[in-house]
């Protein structure tokens, strides 16, 4: 069975985490790599069967286009062994927007979920904007309106930042709306999106931001 690998490239890392967390419950495959540049670009890297990777890329492409998140898409049924070099990035710092542009789906996650009731739905939030003091408003606002904690940051280049929040759904829920109109005149909403019951890989990658 050939190996496949699907590219699904978006503007904005909101469209293209939620494109990926639906890839991953389409369809058996696997996320190998997240690459950003300082062009607000993301690039998501699955692999699996040519049939599974087939069907998950368009899937992840609707979702990427009701996000408004321009997206690329590609599907190489059998990678050549010598691009396979240049498809897989090594670990990568851009000293540009401080922090690393490439991340592994492998690495294990560094913050448990001890705190969140496995009984009760968990959600991921992520609010996405186009300046700083947009950002750093909604997440305030956020935090105060919900029970939420903020796990991490990311920088796109542009000026795009999306802070991630996670905790049971209702709660991400009240918390990303109530973000989402704090934005304002502040700056750009990019997107606003939450991820219920997000997939295991997704919750390695953002963890990581």
């Amino acid at each position: 069975m050939n190996r496949a690998v699907g590219l699904l490239e978006t503007t904005g890392l909101t469209p293209a985490m939620a494109a990926l967390d639906t890839m991953l419950k389409s369809a058996p495959v696997m996320v190998t790599q997240i690459e950003v540049n300082d062009l607000c670009g993301v690039c998501v890297k699955i692999a699996g069967a040519v049939d599974a990777v087939s069907s998950a890329i368009p899937a992840g492409r609707r979702v990427a286009e009701q996000m408004q998140g321009s997206p690329v898409c590609h599907v190489i049924a059998s990678l050549d062994p010598g691009a396979q070099r240049a498809v897989d990035s090594a670990p990568e710092y851009n000293p540009l927007i401080q922090q690393n542009v490439v991340f592994q789906a492998e690495t294990p996650i560094e913050k448990e979920q001890k705190t969140m009731n496995p009984d009760r739905p968990f959600a991921l939030g992520l609010i996405e904007t186009q300046g700083f003091t947009a950002v750093f408003e909604a997440i305030d606002t956020a935090c105060k309106a919900a029970d939420v904690e903020v796990v991490g940051k990311e920088k796109l280049g542009g000026g795009y930042v999306t802070v991630v929040i996670r905790g049971e759904l209702s709660a991400v829920t009240a918390a990303v709306e109530a973000g989402r109109h704090k934005v304002g005149d502040l700056g750009k909403l990019i997107a606003a999106h939450v991820i219920a019951r997000p997939s295991e890989s997704v919750m390695r990658l953002l963890t990581k931001l």
